[in-house]
């Protein structure tokens, strides 16, 4: 007997309205179940399917994934997996600073920037919200790619009008401010997202609705690019700088016009449509504006409030949040790092890891998981679950770590994740030591057969931050995913 089925999942319609007309799309698939004559009924799901289809069914309509750490935690992995049962999937903050790696179901590796991680999902529209700061060129380059590896996008991509426009120029302004800054600087990317925001929050940035009033667009890109030069003296502006931008931009427009949308719209329309939505977080909480260790943080909220705002959903629509966590700690860049391992140790989990930044391929930093940071990501987010990554990274380890408590110089405790910078550097971390579990996990699908040891590391983290962990990763693939 052969069968094959697919999950029903229908958004009937949505529509925008643009200068020119209102437009109309549908995304469908159907219920399918084809078998043999032979038998009418469907054959009993193994222990470990029947696992990740009661966890994927039980997420709420509007359901989100969020980093607990400093970003790289494979959260877009996890929205790959998720997108086949959402409708939507949304990106609402940060830009072509994301950088996340997913495979398609022949194990073809794609690193996306800006495209939502549902897009090799063929029938999941992805919606890049309003607090994105989206680059043009980037995004047709990433578009492109997509596209010329089969996965199709036409029609599968709605950009917010009220989405803000980063520049080349912005970029260059990154790398600047970061020479400038010396010893202080604080490892950003380069992307220019810093810049963008600057120019958003400062009231003169330019939004792609913009690019409709070509008659206005010049001089609003002449203001910020001559408030650049008069700001640093290393950026060399001339009319014919603005003259050549113009002109691309002015291409850019027609190209990006099929894509513009009022997302607000779509994305509260497909709510009250009672279709599933899911919101795909870049960076990571401890990397936000507020609540990470600033100033060595993001520009935007990568915390369960930047939904909202990202996206314009109200907070009452929003139901669970997933937290992506590593198996241990990363973080790319300049700032605190409690954890961190240098030396031999922190090699030995570069590699094994494969901790190489997807966006500028940087070696990340490493460290044991930090139990403080991961509860107080908890704390702001209120996730409902976890999902914990590269477990299998530790198999080689005769004994690992976790640093359970924040220890003042006189040793009384210190009771939350501190805003302060020089206590992080000061602090002392007391760690938990549990025994490894030497053997290969890659190819385990069910909890119940990882080794006692991987079991009791699992357990002992959600002990002690209350949150559970109900998916947990041990290899990069579709299918690299136990559901607990």
């Amino acid at each position: 007997m052969t069968l094959s089925i697919s999950s029903s999942l229908t958004l009937h319609s949505h529509s925008f309205f643009n200068h020119q007309h209102q437009q109309q799309r549908s995304f469908t698939t159907s219920n399918a179940v084809v078998c043999s004559a032979k038998s009418a009924s469907p054959p009993k799901l193994s222990a470990a399917a029947a696992a990740a289809a009661a966890r994927i069914e039980s997420l709420s309509q509007v359901s989100g994934v969020l980093g607990c750490q400093w970003g790289d935690e494979g959260k877009g992995k996890l929205v790959d997996i998720l997108a086949q049962h959402f409708e939507i999937v949304a990106r609402c903050q940060g830009g072509a600073n994301a950088g996340h790696t997913i495979y398609n179901s022949e194990g073809k590796k794609f690193a996306l920037h800006l495209v939502p991680s549902g897009i090799l999902n063929e029938d999941t529209l992805c919606v890049i919200g309003n607090g994105v700061v989206v680059h043009l060129p980037g995004l047709f380059q990433e578009i492109d790619g997509l596209e010329s590896n089969g996965v199709s996008c036409k029609g599968r991509i709605l950009i917010s009008d009220r989405a803000h426009l980063l520049f080349d120029f912005h970029q260059t302004v990154d790398g600047l401010r970061e020479s400038e800054l010396a010893k202080s600087f604080i490892g950003t990317t380069k992307r220019g997202i810093g810049p963008c925001y600057s120019s958003k929050v400062n009231r003169n940035g330019i939004r792609v609705s913009d690019l409709r009033h070509m008659d206005t667009f010049p001089q609003k890109l002449d203001l910020l690019l001559s408030d650049a030069a008069s700001r640093f003296k290393d950026f060399k502006y001339g009319s014919d700088v603005l003259k050549k931008e113009v002109e691309n931009y002015k291409r850019y427009a027609e190209r990006l016009e099929p894509f513009i949308a009022d997302t607000v719209h779509v994305v509260n329309d497909a709510i009250a449509q009672k279709k599933k939505i899911l919101v795909e977080g870049g960076q990571a909480t401890m990397l936000d504006i507020d609540f990470g260790t600033y100033p060595f943080v993001t520009s935007s909220s990568p915390s369960a409030g930047g939904i909202c705002t990202g996206l314009g959903i109200a907070p009452r629509a929003i139901g669970d949040l997933i937290g992506v966590v590593k198996a241990y700690t990363t973080r790319v860049g300049s700032g605190p790092f409690p954890t961190e391992m240098l030396g031999p140790g922190g090699d030995l989990l570069r590699f094994a890891g494969q901790e190489f930044g997807t966006t500028t391929g940087r070696p990340r930093r490493c460290g044991w998981l930090d139990i403080v940071a991961l509860r107080f990501s908890c704390q702001i987010n209120g996730f409902s679950s976890l999902n914990l990554t590269k477990l299998d990274v530790l198999s080689d380890l005769d004994e690992i770590q976790l640093g359970v408590a924040y220890k003042h110089v006189d040793g009384t405790t210190v009771n939350s994740f501190p805003s302060d910078l020089r206590l992080l550097d000061q602090l002392k971390v007391e760690y938990e030591v549990l025994p490894g579990w030497k053997s290969d996990i890659s190819k385990i699908r069910n909890y119940s057969d990882l080794p006692n040891a991987a079991r009791q590391y699992v357990e002992r983290i959600e002990e002690l931050v209350g949150t559970p962990i109900h998916y947990i990763g041990v290899g990069p693939g579709r299918d690299a995913l136990i559901y607990k």
